[in-house]
């Protein structure tokens, strides 16, 4: 590669290395801090107004697919715990289960939620 083709190249990237691709049809790919904010105070919302005996199936096609899910036999009961951001504790980018309210789900009804129900299992 000549000199020249190093500069013409140089020339066409360097303006380039501050831009942001947009995906899927937003305007900023980066990571939005308000929709986070909006998804936990919206999932707070609906965790609020849950009732015991609440379909997984209607959960989940309200609050969409969980950040974690766990799920196991216990005796004749299968027990589903799906885990939805509600609270924020560190600023890594990264979503854990402690940034999560657990719904217990036993043979797919609701039968508990929060700290206190998780650890009850």
């Amino acid at each position: 590669m000549t000199m020249k083709h190093l500069l013409l190249v140089s020339a066409l990237i360097l303006p380039l290395s501050g831009c942001v691709v947009a995906v899927n049809g937003s305007k900023d790919a980066r990571f939005n801090e308000s929709d986070w904010r909006q998804t936990q105070k919206a999932n707070r919302s609906y965790i609020n107004q849950l009732t015991t005996g609440t379909s997984l199936v209607q959960v989940m096609q309200d609050l969409g697919s969980p950040d974690f899910t766990e799920a196991f036999q216990q005796g004749d009961t299968s027990v589903q715990v799906l885990f939805y951001r509600t609270h924020h504790r560190r600023s890594d980018g990264m979503t854990t289960k402690d940034e999560c309210t657990p719904l217990i789900f036993s043979n797919g009804r609701l039968t508990g939620w929060g700290d206190k129900a998780y650890a009850q299992l």
